[in-house]
């Protein structure tokens, strides 16, 4: 009797505990979704970190939508920017090619409700929430580094970069304190290539045809490698003058074991996305207590900034690193 009485306690308990469940409002509500607007999505960079976002958004149980240009073009990113907050998103990832473009827009967008984290690019000046991302002065110190060695510390050399981009112009600032250290290097040009490998391509071409003593050649941004070690192979200088690149896309790997890119400064555009996420899901459900909500707390519960790291990668290890790569789970598109 004692055992049916256990019984039959033990199955209430348990219809109870599932209805009660079934009662209970889901944490993520249908309506919940998310945007990341990026300056270029074509570019093998921002696929990667579209990767993260989405591997996210499948882990969290959220939609999220990945957006931005074509092309270069900041004033398109930023039109882009401004009919995700117009959509009313639970929030907004953004890398602003020009942060004082952004600026009005990403304060304007958060004093609406909207948290907006910055990714990959900061507008420090702007209501942003925080910035996740490399601490690009760190990633061009050690570009300049790695670039010093191989050319023993003197010679004549071009950086590849975007100026006026706030990432890019820490990885320059982070350079220029390294040169301090080699007074023997020269920076002889500052290459703006726009975002297009074509036209590093192009400059990187016109300075071996005119015989500019080159020594070695630093590019900031992603595109600049593939770029330079596209037009020194053409020319028969592959491998003759040092390229230290950005990034790991597809082609800049490619040239690292063609020899024409000697090393690279990958950086981790899939765990700033993935994280990025997070961190807004944290923010649009108040999961920080330190205070009741962050849209009215006096500072903001989360972290000011996420530095996401770097890697070299040379071809000492670029086997490992993309067979790394090649195990990480396929999974659909959402």
């Amino acid at each position: 009797m004692k055992s049916m009485i256990r019984a039959w306690i033990g199955c209430a308990v348990l219809v109870a505990t599932l209805f009660s469940a079934s009662c209970q409002k889901p944490f993520h509500e249908e309506t919940e979704h998310y945007v990341f607007v990026a300056s270029n999505v074509t570019l093998p960079y921002w696929q990667d970190a579209k990767a993260g976002l989405m591997d996210g958004a499948r882990t969290l149980g959220v939609k999220a939508e990945f957006q931005g240009p074509a092309t270069y073009s900041p004033e398109e990113e930023l039109d882009a920017f401004k009919k995700a907050v117009d959509s009313n998103p639970s929030g907004i990832l953004v890398s602003p090619a020009r942060p004082e473009l952004f600026n009005d827009a990403i304060s304007a967008a958060v004093k609406k409700g909207i948290p907006v984290i910055c990714i990959d690019s900061d507008a420090p000046d702007s209501g942003r929430i925080l910035f996740v991302g490399t601490v690009n002065y760190h990633a061009g110190m050690q570009s300049a580094e790695r670039l010093a060695t191989l050319i023993h510390g003197e010679g004549t050399i071009i950086i590849i970069t975007i100026p006026g981009q706030q990432n890019l112009d820490e990885r320059m600032r982070g350079v220029q304190e390294v040169f301090k250290k080699y007074p023997k290097i020269k920076i002889v040009e500052t290459v703006d290539d726009k975002g297009d490998p074509r036209q590093a391509n192009d400059q990187v071409s016109s300075m071996v045809e005119h015989k500019q003593k080159l020594d070695g050649i630093l590019c900031l941004e992603a595109s600049g490698g593939p770029g330079a070690a596209e037009a020194l192979h053409r020319l028969d200088q592959a491998g003759k003058i040092p390229v230290v690149a950005m990034d790991k896309n597809p082609e800049t790997l490619d040239w690292i074991e063609r020899g024409a890119i000697t090393a690279t400064v990958a950086q981790k555009p899939y765990t700033m996305a993935f994280y990025g996420l997070k961190f807004l899901d944290d923010l649009h459900h108040n999961i920080v207590h330190e205070f009741k909500d962050w849209k009215t707390a006096p500072v903001s519960p989360l972290p000011t900034s996420v530095d996401t790291g770097t890697a070299v990668i040379d071809s000492s290890n670029l086997a490992a690193f993309r067979a790394a790569e090649a195990a990480r789970p396929k999974q659909p598109s959402m």
